[in-house]
């Protein structure tokens, strides 16, 4: 669920957090919420102090432990592993993928039926996903069928029985999704432009892998992967809801203590360095009937504290689609462009952030007759300058990362176990504890317009971009007027 808040209301920063304090409170702890007329009991900073702990424990063989109680009826559980396509070579690049289609299909102790039967006895949901840097199985179940739910996830990740007639069957079925996203031509043009800045290194794969791997993998493949990544010092045992912190660290005692902290022959893997290189990459089809267009920068790293002040200045240049009302009233200079002039059916700013970089653009969708003039006002009072220039100016800027902040704060608050459990596993994998909501809530507030400004000149300006263009593309133009517009000539 996410909140979306018009900003041109201009609905005060105080205001909105206290707003998302009573949203996020509900689940919680009674004490957080006044039934009288829907006045709040706490103040918002008081309700931050008295959100739910995340307890961490750290079993012998290394395997983390982290929960955060709720009081929900139910629970969500799961592995999270450092693991993905960023650990792969080009030779097995998808076996990840792979294993994630494997998964479900029987155990050693419980065949594809039983397995099933287990979980749908339960009412559970049980489901996994891959990305370049990590691997998660969850469960999603009444917070009474724990552990269960625990046992059946150990069998999942430790005694997963790839069956040879298994593989060959998954794997006509990786072809079919390969074939399928290569229809979605935003999957398309992201992935392209991770191969042109990432070139020559692992976080330049795509997380499905080419199509000859698919065909070609083999069940040493996918024993020798799991031999070297599944290791209990890079895995989280994750919880969110009606949990309790011991009662869990017993379970993953029981089914998780066996689990190798030892590698062969001490050969620890270590992720080789991802250089980011400015340079472009064009798939021209003039049959398609709209371009779809990435640009970006190298930007921070998951664990760099110029994260929320990129964040905030996402957040000023925001996104845009057609079916978006407000037209010219929109907040973002670039949208209310966007809606003057018809520059693009739609655009967003991203940030994607990895273990030791990240990538800092936008993405669009406009007409072919459109790129050149999007490009222009992407790269001047849209993207460089209003992530740049415009923080000049302290009285537009202060208006705007108020507003930005109002928005960097909704995603930290998670409604639901599912996120909440995803949000545990991704933290302590990633900064090795889970940062609290009233930490975050510290950061956001201290960021100012000079700090905005000054990041943002780190970053952007006069770096070389990396570009990705999919469809009607001729008009995109010339690789070095594009990094010609990073810098300005001032005087």
């Amino acid at each position: 669920l996410a909140l979306y808040v018009n900003r041109s209301t201009r609905v005060s920063l105080r205001i909105f957090k206290l707003l998302v304090c009573l949203l996020v409170s509900l689940p919680l702890q009674p004490i957080l919420l006044s039934l009288r007329r829907g006045q709040a009991s706490v103040s918002y900073a008081q309700s931050l102090v008295g959100a739910p702990e995340t307890r961490l424990t750290t079993l012998d063989n290394g395997l983390k432990v982290a929960s955060e109680e709720t009081g929900h009826a139910t629970c969500t559980v799961g592995l999270w592993i450092s693991a993905g396509s960023r650990y792969e070579s080009e030779k097995n690049n998808g076996t990840g993928f792979f294993l994630e289609h494997m998964a479900f299909k029987g155990t050693k102790k419980y065949p594809q039926t039983a397995l099933e039967q287990q979980v749908e006895s339960m009412g559970a949901h049980l489901s996994a996903y891959t990305s370049r840097e990590h691997t998660a199985y969850y469960m999603k179940t009444l917070a009474k069928d724990l552990p269960k739910a625990v046992e059946l996830l150990s069998e999942v990740v430790q005694s997963c029985s790839l069956n040879e007639a298994e593989i060959e069957q998954q794997r006509g079925v990786v072809l079919r999704e390969l074939e399928e996203v290569e229809g979605n031509l935003q999957e398309v043009c992201l992935d392209l432009l991770h191969a042109t800045a990432f070139q020559g290194t692992a976080l330049g794969q795509s997380v499905l892998g080419p199509s000859r791997n698919a065909r070609t993998l083999t069940r040493q493949d996918l024993v020798d992967y799991i031999n070297s990544h599944y290791k209990a010092p890079r895995m989280v045992l994750s919880a969110a809801g009606g949990v309790n912190h011991e009662e869990l660290v017993g379970l993953a005692k029981s089914h998780f203590s066996g689990v190798s902290f030892e590698y062969e022959g001490d050969a620890v893997p270590v992720l080789s360095p991802c250089r980011f290189t400015g340079s472009e990459i064009r798939m021209r089809d003039d049959a398609l009937p709209l371009a779809h267009i990435a640009v970006a920068v190298e930007g921070a790293s998951a664990a760099s504290p110029d994260i929320v002040p990129l964040m905030v200045a996402n957040s000023i240049i925001g996104s845009y689609d057609l079916t978006y009302g407000g037209g010219k009233h929109l907040s973002s200079r670039l949208a209310r462009l966007a809606v003057e002039e018809n520059l693009c059916h739609s655009f967003q700013a991203f940030h994607s952030s990895y273990s030791d970089t990240g990538l800092l653009g936008i993405y669009f969708v406009c007409d072919k007759h459109q790129i050149e003039d999007m490009m222009h006002w992407s790269q001047n009072p849209g993207w460089t300058a209003q992530w740049y220039v415009s923080c000049l100016s302290c009285i537009y800027t202060n208006a705007h990362t108020n507003s930005s902040e109002s928005q960097v704060n909704t995603p930290v608050c998670l409604l639901g176990t599912t996120p909440l459990c995803d949000d545990i596993g991704r933290h302590i994998l990633n900064y090795g504890r889970r940062i609290p909501l009233a930490e975050w809530d510290a950061r956001i507030d201290a960021v100012t317009p000079r700090m905005v400004r000054d990041i943002c000149s780190k970053y952007i300006y006069d770096k070389c971009p990396a570009v990705a263009a999919v469809g009607p593309c001729e008009q995109l133009p010339d690789y070095n007027r594009m990094r010609s517009a990073m810098y300005w000539l001032r005087f």
